[in-house]
This record gives structure tokens, sequence and C-alpha cells, in this order.
């Protein structure tokens, strides 16, 4: 898939031949790159709906997503230093998702803008200095399916650094962050379009 994952699918059975149509039931499973430790979770059987109006149905398992968060989350992939300018709107995709989503315009942010949020910090600089952020994921980002949608759940930690005149850091706080967030996907105009809920 990229440097962090790869994909290992193979057929559960022998493939359903009949005359409109056949069907191949695979096992996707989705690993850390250079580790091929099997994931925490086991597959359950589901069954695609009878249709036949349109030329090929593809269905994806929950297992599907769960393995390829579990790689992820062990290939580290979700923990990420974001220094100096942040996409606007993006930190707070990123706290939502832990990866990013949309183009938007840069912004700086700077130990003002958390100390007109947060009194400590503003008590402890009082001149403006940049800010990095450490995030991480503290645990699998949990991916539910639904009837029209799927849910992710996701419990993370986010470190917020003061980046000193000599480019020494200085710890200013650490936050927890749990985020569950629906998305909706359609397809249209002929392009697969995601809609973004969060539930709380």
């Amino acid at each position: 898939i990229d440097d962090l994952a790869k994909v290992d699918y193979s057929l559960n059975s022998s493939p359903a031949v009949f005359r409109p149509f056949i069907d191949l039931d695979l096992k996707g499973i989705v690993y850390p790159a250079g580790n091929h430790t099997g994931p925490p979770y086991v597959a359950a059987p589901f069954t695609v709906p009878d249709q036949s109006d349109s030329m090929l149905y593809l269905a994806f398992s929950e297992y599907f997503f769960q393995t390829s968060s579990f790689a992820y989350y062990t290939a580290r992939a979700f923990d990420i230093t974001i220094a100096e300018e942040v996409k606007s709107g993006k930190l707070i995709c990123f706290l939502l998702f832990f990866f990013f989503l949309q183009t938007c315009s840069y912004f700086n942010i700077s130990t003002e803008i958390f100390g007109s949020i947060i009194p400590e910090v503003a008590k402890y600089s009082v001149t403006p200095y940049p800010v990095m952020l450490k995030l991480m994921a503290t645990e699998i980002p949990v991916i539910s399916l639904e009837q029209d949608s799927f849910t992710v759940e996701i419990q993370g930690s986010m470190e917020v650094f003061a980046v000193l005149p000599d480019s020494t850091t200085q710890s200013l706080f650490t936050m927890n962050v749990a985020a569950n967030t629906s998305i909706a996907l359609n397809i249209f105009d002929q392009k697969l379009m995601g809609s973004l809920c969060l539930n709380r």
C-alpha cells in the first residue's frame, strides 16, 4: 500500500461460478510493513445483498478496516510532530483523525494563541514564541461499519511545546483527546465523496 503497510489478500474459498455472475471471497489482511504479525482481530463472515442491476459489486468487511487501523497504529503512522506553519483547519482534522484531510490556508500558531485560552501559558510566556505540537494515538483507532456510514473512534494525546530563541523546547501542557466521528460515503458525479460528522 505504502512504506508503512502492506495488504495480503487470498481466496477464502473456491470461486463460486454461476451463469450470470462469479463470487470471489477474498480475505484481505493489512500488516505493518516488515512485520507479518497477525492482528488481534477475528474475521467474521458476512454476506453481500443479492442484487443484479450493476456489473460489479465490492464489499469490504469491518475486519479489513480494523487490520488497516492496527497496521498503521503499529507503524506509528499517527505519531506526528507539527512545527511552525500549520494548515488552518487541518489541526482540528488531525485531532479527529490523526491525519490531514483538506487543503486549507496557512497560519502561524504561537504561545499567544494558547495563552488566550489557557491563562497559565500566558503567565509563562509574556513574549510570543512559536509552538510545536506532538500528536500521537494512545490506542488503536476503532472503526465500526454502520448501515449507511462508518464510525471512527480515536484516543490520543497532544503535547504542546514552546520553541525558545535558542531552538530548545519547553513543554507547556499535555492534553488527552477522544473523538467519535461518522463518515458517510456517496458517489457524486462519478467521484467517491465523503461527508464527516463529529458525534462527540
